[in-house]
């Protein structure tokens, strides 16, 4: 396998798209919103599969697979691999992989962790659930774009891993939201709180990257609050996550930025709505 493409060009797929141009790898890129001006770009999915031996799906959410999937089936066969890196649920992952093996390609399920700025600086870290042959086949693109893979072991245990990464994620978020908010009533300011965060067992790589936005009030996405409700919402559909009384919590406040019309603002913006502001 020598070549890869890129569908769905958004904040992460965007940047890897320019790193796998920049390897010598990039085959082809599509995007459901036209971006011609993107390296290697193509007028349509089924392009891209036709010109690269490894697609790399990288869309919001389950649906959005499943359309691109619909439409690139017919061009899959032997010698052909899906590598489904979007964020979505075992359930559905699983069905996908049956849909793309029925055509006789290969499927790798690999979401990641790791927003804008790990994408760009080749620090995305992934999971990789699936046939440890065909990881360590595609290990030169993953190289490529990542600094660590962890093989997890099944497809479905690599997305509901995923899951459980980005649960954890939220909920130190809303922490520190809460907490800083607290502070603040106080009359604390932010230098002195986030000083004495740093040399608290609680400190956390969130509060380190999410630092500069709060203080700032800087909500350029890195990883938007709509992404993040999303995936909280399969989080609570998977079955293993019944009474969880934070994910219920959280998927409250950021189902509350999405009314509020902070969707498309980096998630560290829950703090406008922990705040009342």
């Amino acid at each position: 396998m020598k070549s890869i493409g890129i569908i769905g060009l958004g904040i992460i797929g965007g940047t890897w798209a320019r790193n796998y141009a920049a390897a010598g790898k990039l085959a082809g890129t599509w995007n459901r919103t036209p971006q011609p001006g993107a390296p290697a770009w193509q007028d349509s999915p089924e392009a891209v599969a036709r010109v690269a031996d490894v697609i790399q799906i990288v869309v919001a959410d389950p649906a959005a697979v499943e359309s691109v999937l619909t439409r690139i089936l017919p061009e899959l066969g032997p010698g052909k691999v899906v590598v489904q890196s979007s964020t979505i649920d075992a359930v559905s992952s699983e069905k996908f992989e049956a849909l793309v093996v029925a055509r006789g390609a290969r499927y790798l399920a690999a979401p990641f962790t790791g927003s804008k700025p790990a994408a760009e600086q080749k620090q995305t870290v992934f999971y990789l659930g699936g046939d440890p042959g065909l990881i360590a086949e595609l290990e030169p693109f993953f190289a490529a774009i990542s600094s660590h893979r962890f093989v997890i072991g099944t497809n479905g245990q690599a997305c509901t891993l995923k899951l459980a990464m980005n649960l954890n994620i939220a909920a130190h978020m809303q922490g520190l939201a809460e907490a800083l908010t607290l502070a603040r009533r106080a009359g604390v300011r932010d230098e002195v709180f986030f000083s004495a965060l740093s040399q608290n067992v609680s400190y956390s790589g969130v509060a380190k990257l999410k630092e500069p936005k709060l203080r700032a009030a800087d909500f350029a996405p890195q990883f938007s609050v709509k992404h993040m409700a999303k995936d909280m919402r399969l989080a609570a559909r998977t079955a293993a996550s019944d009474n969880f009384s934070l994910l219920d919590a959280v998927r409250e406040t950021l189902q509350t930025a999405e009314t509020r019309g902070l969707g498309d603002e980096d998630f560290s913006a829950l703090i406008k709505v922990v705040a009342g502001s």
